[in-house]
């Protein structure tokens, strides 16, 4: 079972390593305060903690 980092977008741990493998740090926080200042974050709902 994958362990998901972010419950909203399905990013895992593994997703985290490859991104920075591919570019030598990660992008996905980036892509993930993108959303989040859109509205797309879901939390919420999708997180079992709710945040």
């Amino acid at each position: 079972m994958k362990s998901l980092i972010c419950y909203c977008f399905g990013y895992t741990a593994t997703d985290i390593e490859q991104d920075i493998t591919r570019n030598g740090q990660s992008t996905i926080m980036e892509k993930i305060l993108s959303e989040k200042k859109s509205g797309g974050c879901q939390c919420a709902t999708k997180n079992p903690k709710g945040r």
